[in-house]
């Protein structure tokens, strides 16, 4: 069986599921030895900082990944002041990723912008500078500072992620963020071609170490699990790609995500399955830190 010592399990609470579970589901997911928690800000269900903040509060060693904050809903200072806070007050234990936001949504909002791209880049730019306690003035197309710094920067600088798939903005990534989250419609086949993509452009950027890399994992138990996934890649509304995602009993479970680990995912958030109650959220957590991780090494 592949050697998952280096590579993490974590959960995701889906933003569907009703606020007052998220709690429950934290406590239960670090009983359980799970790694990390991971929420998405989805609009227009629950915000990623304020849930981040309450989920580290209410536990002692849990990490709490958000993937991914929308850089359109938000000005840069901001965001670097709420990742700071949050990132002092619980040290080491906050991931937090941002990314274009889904374009309809930002449509909602009034926050669409023409090129998201040059968003992108100068937003992560000025994020990491200013959590790395810089003092930051900058003109760009979206993102304007003017002798910025934090009062509070982080003791412990916390990695900022960037979400991606497509090639310039995998490019991007690589280039200026500190890793990378892949959505859970992924093979393990265009893991392995996303993270080169990424692992590519931050070599050429001469930049040391490498990319932290994070794949959601569509991951479906119970009875007809394997069936339940399957519909999910077959037909013109496919949402994975074949191959994609993890299905069946613990044995099965562990044999398809192995192979996530081999395509050089370094954290696994496995997703519930979207038509999963909020009330078998805690079974599921405790599927997944109990019987799954163990089985890969952690």
């Amino acid at each position: 069986m592949h050697d998952g010592s280096m590579t993490d399990v974590a959960v995701i609470f889906l933003p569907s599921w009703p606020p007052e579970r998220l709690l429950p589901v934290a406590r239960a997911a670090e009983a359980a030895g799970v790694q990390e928690l991971w929420l998405w800000e989805d609009c227009f269900k629950e915000a990623g900082i304020g849930a981040a903040g309450a989920v580290l509060g209410a536990t002692e060693r849990l990490r709490v990944g958000i993937g991914v904050l929308p850089v359109p809903l938000r000005n840069v200072a901001l965001t670097a002041m709420e990742v700071a806070t949050l990132a002092r007050a619980f040290p080491g234990r906050l991931v937090p990723g941002v990314g274009h936001g889904v374009q309809e949504w930002m449509g909602q909002v009034g926050a669409r912008v023409p090129s998201p791209l040059s968003l992108l880049r100068e937003h992560l730019t000025a994020l990491r500078a200013l959590l790395a306690g810089e003092r930051v003035t900058v003109d760009g197309r979206y993102v304007h500072l003017d002798d910025v710094a934090l009062d509070w920067p982080p003791t412990t600088v916390p990695p900022v992620l960037s979400a991606a798939t497509g090639p310039r903005t995998l490019e991007l990534v690589g280039q200026v963020a500190d890793g990378v989250v892949l959505t859970g419609d992924h093979s393990p086949g265009s893991v392995r071609r996303l993270r080169d993509a990424v692992e590519d452009a931050w070599r050429a950027a001469g930049r040391a170490g490498s990319p932290h890399v994070v794949v959601n994992v569509a991951t479906v138990t119970g009875p007809g699990a394997r069936e339940r996934l399957a519909k999910a890649t077959d037909g013109p509304d496919a949402d994975l790609e074949a191959g994609a995602g993890a299905a069946g009993d613990v044995t099965q479970m562990v044999e398809a995500l192995a192979r996530y680990v081999d395509a050089g995912a370094d954290t696994l958030a496995l997703t519930p399955a979207m038509d999963m109650p909020a009330e078998d959220a805690e079974e599921f957590v405790r599927f997944v830190g109990e019987e799954v991780a163990p089985l890969l090494g952690r």
